[in-house]
């Protein structure tokens, strides 16, 4: 596939972002009532063109809840430090995406910006920087903003409290709002220096302000691979991450689990296989608020070199 050609797909690709807002609310109902409920297969994954991706690396994508702003890391020129997180934003669901925009010096550094997470209400911005002054070798931060529709109207950023934040490397942060009654609103991954990533969860205020330490969660967590980024279904009862554990495709593959409540154990994750997985590396996948949207990175081949953004959709099935 030429890069036109998967410029003018991944165009196509976007506009099913705006397939009916009832067919979310049907999986999303369907799943309420069913953790394991029958989807559609995962669709071929398209590259999202040369309008987000570049011969650079774009990474950790994250799509905001009215899916018209695309966050993400970038190692571009045109930045402020080594990555940097970028916004494309566009017109209407149908539309294409705009070319990025830096988010400027209100959240980018000299240091490393990467993982944008935003709250479903749009109002906070979760990542990980390796900024001076940190707890550890990068920590998560939390910036919010007024205006949910004002990409660029970000404050100052705060570290989050010593529950998340340690002399380990802390990342992948993903803030579930509206998970039912559960305790747990922050997931994010932890790396002891020379150690493997594992997933864990804190509840937080809106302030950044920890209740209490982090949770290894231990049915999710390798002891002897590297599991990361997780991000979650909107009631919390599915997580999709990526992880270098045994049974993969490639060097990292994107595995999923389920549970019947927020308060129950994680079922043993799976692979996802084919086509989401590949030789090559996928990681830092983000389900859209909907989930029927996966966006993730992948240095696999048709790209434009580096990792790109990726994204692949379903729908209900057997109904």
């Amino acid at each position: 596939m030429t890069p036109t050609s998967r410029t003018l797909a991944a165009v196509a690709s976007l506009a099913l972002l705006a397939c009916g807002t009832q067919s979310d609310r049907s999986i999303t109902a369907n799943l309420v009532v069913n953790p394991t409920a029958h989807f559609s297969t995962w669709s071929e994954p398209v590259n999202l063109g040369s309008t987000i991706n570049t011969t650079f690396n774009e990474q950790g994508p994250m799509l905001s809840n009215d899916e018209l702003s695309l966050y993400f890391g970038s190692d571009r020129p045109g930045g402020i430090g080594g990555f940097d997180i970028w916004v494309s934003q566009r017109a209407c669901k149908a539309c294409p995406g705009e070319a990025p925009l830096n988010l400027g010096p209100a959240v980018n550094t000299a240091s490393d910006e990467t993982g944008p997470g935003l709250s479903v209400d749009g109002h906070l911005l979760f990542f990980r920087s390796t900024r001076p002054g940190g707890a550890g070798l990068g920590d998560v931060f939390l910036s919010k903003r007024a205006n949910p529709k004002d990409d660029f109207g970000w404050g100052a950023p705060v570290a989050l409290g010593p529950g998340v934040n340690t002399a380990a490397a802390e990342a992948g942060a993903e803030f579930l709002q509206s998970a039912e009654d559960g305790a747990a609103n922050l997931y994010f991954n932890r790396a002891p220096p020379g150690g493997t990533a594992d997933l864990y969860y804190a509840a937080i205020t809106r302030d950044g302000e920890t209740l209490g330490p982090a949770v290894l969660i231990s049915e999710l967590s390798n002891p002897i691979a590297t599991d990361q980024g997780p991000t979650l279904r909107s009631d919390g009862r599915e997580v999709f991450f990526f992880s270098t554990r045994a049974g993969g495709i490639g060097g990292a593959d994107l595995w999923t689990s389920t549970r019947r409540s927020v308060h129950d154990p994680w079922m043993p994750p799976v692979n996802l296989g084919a086509p989401l997985n590949s030789t090559a590396a996928e990681q830092q996948p983000s389900l859209s608020s909907g989930g029927r949207t996966l966006l993730f990175a992948s240095s696999r081949s048709g790209g434009f070199g580096g990792t790109d953004i990726w994204m692949s959709t379903r729908t209900p099935g057997g109904q």
